[in-house]
């Protein structure tokens, strides 16, 4: 049987990558699509992107996190049982983007200083401030021939790209923490420990009428059940609850 997937973070640190996780998925998804069609998503996700690199020290994050990855690679390469060829290949990529974060210039900065994309930026901030009569500059630029378009849209993305490896990479290691495990709860509430986890990781079955909700932090966490509700949009759920998880 299918299930859902739902994630929480325990810190602000996780928390962040998982968002632009998901920023870079919303990029990746309007790039499949026609420009016209697209650029809501994509100039929305992107600015999302940059907004997140303003507000917090993402690339120092990484950089220790990435350098905790290649510590624990170092070690586990000692392992009789370990994968040498993948783990060698791991640590070939954690040691490159390392580096390339230590630059004293990061690629995306170069995008604050795209006329085009300062423009748009601004009016994208406003409810309703894509219209065409508000920016003709983009409206221009959604009719150009397609491959100038998409020349001009991965010329921006490239200077993203050690950026997303860098969170894709660190957000596989802390998945592969842990194993999914049955729980069965007769009350729709669970709690536990949280000490040592980054990331909550829930399955539900897709028949399911009841989904989760997290809250706690790196020391306790619990998980309350809800069901939809016509008047109140939810409600608690009291019934005996199946789900699995993995504590990574």
């Amino acid at each position: 049987m299918s299930r859902i997937l739902y994630e929480h973070p325990l810190n602000e640190r996780i928390r962040s990558y998982l968002k632009l996780e998901h920023l870079f998925g919303q990029v990746t998804c309007a790039q499949q699509l026609d420009i016209q069609q697209g650029y809501s998503v994509l100039f929305t996700a992107l600015f999302a992107i940059l907004d997140s690199l303003d507000r917090n020290d993402i690339r120092g994050d990484l950089i220790k996190d990435l350098e905790k990855l290649e510590q624990n690679l170092v070690i586990w390469s000692q392992r009789p049982d370990v994968d040498t060829s993948a783990l060698e290949e791991n640590l070939r990529r954690t040691v490159s983007l390392v580096n390339r974060l230590r630059s004293a210039n990061t690629p995306w900065s170069k995008l604050k200083d795209d006329k085009l994309l300062s423009g748009v930026r601004q009016r994208f901030a406003i409810q309703g401030g894509s219209a065409s009569f508000d920016l003709p500059q983009l409206q221009f630029f959604l009719h150009q021939p397609q491959k100038t378009s998409e020349e001009q849209i991965n010329a921006w993305l490239v200077t993203l790209e050690q950026l997303k490896d860098a969170v894709a990479l660190i957000l596989v290691f802390i998945r592969q923490r842990s194993h999914f495990e049955c729980i069965e709860t007769e009350s729709g509430f669970y709690q536990d420990s949280g000490e040592g986890l980054l990331l909550l990781r829930i399955q539900v079955d897709e028949n399911a009428q009841y989904y989760p909700t997290v809250s706690g932090n790196r020391f306790r966490y619990s998980i309350r059940f809800m069901l939809p509700c016509e008047q109140s949009g939810r409600r608690y759920s009291n019934l005996a609850t199946k789900f699995y998880l993995a504590k990574c």
